[in-house]
């Protein structure tokens, strides 16, 4: 009597045990399946606005992604929250105005206009030799008095300039002195001989008159300053004697001055006679001059492979001199009008030029353009663009980063898309082993590839395994053939009617013996 109730208490004891732990794992993975997701990272996930970010990024590493927000590893700020794109929109980033005020992103409109030429040159300061006005002796004589001394001294028109004493001069005037004085006939043709011979003799009219009211001689000449101007050469000396054709004083004006400035060979064919320029000299830093291409010179400088092109500028008030230095700024509007953008905003990667075109919703995608001309700081652009497009002047190049890296993963993910799956293989086992990457499965006769029961080892799901499987479970799955031969998991589930755990299969109650009275 004693050994049966020994052996009931024992029956009672595995009952209740076996029907404890059945509860027990009933109960976790009704828990497990019930179970919430991790609501922090679901709350960090997304802003204010509702958005959820692909990936969270330092700008100044957009190589490297996270999965969470935080402080940069890198630097000492926030990681960036990167949105996704509209449909169809590969490549194009998306970045909240905050940030974009960060990073100092300023934009531009794409302009139309015509393409300055944009040369540049420096040059020297010479005469214009058009306004060149040569004195010379028009007869034998000599220079009794000079006013003008030095080369280079200013003179005005028609100051003196020297007195020259005319030998020639007194016989041909005592001659028309002498034919007025006689009386009697017809003396006029005599008299109009004798103002011939003056005039011939190279007495001007003025001259002439004077001898004719003053009825005396005058054997003297005051030479004047045909222009004003400075003395630019002189050969006139007190005392010497001078002969016809003798050059007395050179006198180059200041009215207006050249500038030669030497235009590399390259950039010749954007200048051409009467475009406008403007000149500046360090001489006279806050004056601006004005004036045209007179010429370019035919002629290139075999030693620095430029021509001149001579520049007409008005001098007034005489504050150009020859020998200053210049800048010449070629500012000529030739052409049609084409699409311009400014300079800084074209990423030139030797390949391709890139501009980043910023869009509605804080949104920025890089577009490949054709550049032209440049000058003044403008591009012209042929092809990629239209007129009051809104483009990224700074900040750039972060962006063509970060949209050539997001444009990558997209078009890897839509080959991986569009390559051919495998078909899907079903099967049911018993979880042996999880670690590794691996689950280790023991399973039964897989029909689709003649497969017979085996305990063989699967590459995980890409997603992970589902939270209520554990080793020891009996589970129904999906598999696939990779492209390197191995079988992955693709989907993975418990069997809800199977014994959970690995205890209860292995658990054997014992039977009640026969014959046992009560």
């Amino acid at each position: 009597m004693k050994n049966k109730k020994i052996l009931a208490l024992l029956i009672a004891i595995a009952v209740a045990a076996a029907g404890g732990y059945a509860a027990y794992r009933f109960g976790l993975q009704q828990g497990m399946k019930t179970m919430p997701a991790d609501t922090g990272t679901t709350a960090a996930s997304a802003d204010a606005t509702g958005k959820k970010p692909l990936y969270w990024h330092d700008p100044m590493v957009p190589g490297q992604k996270f999965d969470k927000p935080g402080k940069s590893p890198f630097m000492d700020m926030q990681l960036v929250p990167v949105y996704a794109g509209a449909d169809g929109d590969d490549g194009a980033v998306s970045i909240s105005p905050r940030v974009q005020q960060n990073l100092g992103v300023r934009t531009a409109l794409v302009t139309t206009g015509r393409l300055p030429s944009g040369v540049s040159a420096v040059g020297s300061v010479a005469y214009n030799e058009r306004d060149v006005a040569v004195v010379q002796a028009r007869r034998n004589g000599y220079i009794e008095r000079l006013y003008v001394r030095a080369p280079l001294d200013p003179v005005k028109q028609g100051q003196p300039l020297a007195e020259l004493y005319v030998p020639d001069w007194i016989a041909a005037q005592e001659d028309y002195l002498a034919a007025r004085r006689m009386q009697g006939g017809d003396t006029t043709s005599l008299v109009d001989g004798a103002r011939q011979r003056m005039r011939l003799a190279g007495m001007s009219d003025a001259q002439i008159r004077l001898v004719e009211s003053s009825g005396k001689m005058h054997p003297r000449i005051t030479i004047s300053a045909p222009v004003g101007g400075v003395v630019g050469e002189l050969g006139a000396r007190e005392g010497m004697t001078v002969a016809p054709g003798t050059l007395l004083f050179r006198i180059n004006g200041l009215s207006t001055v050249w500038v030669n400035a030497d235009v590399p060979e390259n950039l010749a064919a954007r200048v051409r006679p009467g475009d406008a320029v403007e000149a500046r000299t360090p001489a006279l830093p806050a004056s601006v001059f004005k004036g045209k291409v007179g010429a370019v010179l035919p002629e290139v400088n075999a030693a620095t492979r430029t021509l001149k092109a001579r520049i007409e500028l008005a001098n007034t008030g005489g504050q150009l001199v020859p020998g200053m230095f210049a800048t010449i700024t070629f500012a000529s509007n030739r052409g049609a009008e084409v699409l311009l953008v400014p300079s800084e905003a074209v990423i030139q990667t030797g390949a391709r030029s890139v501009v980043i075109l910023a869009q509605d919703g804080g949104k920025f995608r890089p577009v490949d353009v054709e550049p032209g001309g440049e000058g003044n700081g403008m591009t012209e652009i042929r092809k990629g663009l239209a007129a009051g497009q809104k483009i990224v002047l700074s900040g750039q190049f972060l962006l063509d980063s970060e949209a050539s890296l997001k444009g990558t993963a997209t078009r890897m993910g839509n080959a991986q898309s569009s390559a051919p799956t495998a078909p899907l293989h079903h099967g049911e086992g018993k979880v042996e082993r999880i670690g590794d990457g691996e689950v280790t499965i023991s399973h039964g006769p897989i029909a689709t590839l003649r497969w017979g029961a085996m305990t063989m080892g699967f590459k995980a799901p890409p997603a992970g395994l589902p939270r209520n499987v554990g080793v020891g479970d009996r589970v129904a799955f999906d598999i696939r053939e990779r492209q390197d031969g191995a079988f992955e998991i693709v989907a993975m589930s418990p069997v809800a009617d199977a014994p959970s755990g690995k205890a209860m299969d292995d658990m054997k109650l014992p039977q009640a013996p026969t014959g046992v009275r009560k």
